[in-house]
């Protein structure tokens, strides 16, 4: 279990966080995801989902914005909870 598993941003709950390991998508869509953020290790928080799911809300780099599930399914994420990784931090510090 020490292999790090990513999902689909577009998995996430509200509450739940994660590091950025991959943006998939391509062209000027990728282009704008990388300049909102959406960068290898960048941490973020999904504040909230619409009524239907689409948009979501979330966190990252300090600022809200939100993104349409097409845009999050682009979008791979790792967990960010210490606990899941055995409580090992890489850098040795503490959340």
């Amino acid at each position: 279990m020490s292999q790090i598993q990513s999902r689909p941003l577009s998995e996430l709950h509200p509450g739940d966080e994660g590091l950025v390991s991959l943006v998939l998508a391509e062209g000027r869509i990728r282009q704008r995801l990388l300049e909102m953020g959406f960068i290898r290790g960048a941490h973020l928080r999904v504040e909230k989902l619409a009524p239907l799911g689409d948009p979501m809300e979330l966190v990252i780099k300090g600022y809200h914005l939100s993104l349409r599930r097409e845009e999050s399914e682009c979008i791979l994420v790792s967990s960010a909870s210490p606990e899941e990784d055995g409580g090992h931090d890489q850098a040795g510090g503490h959340h």
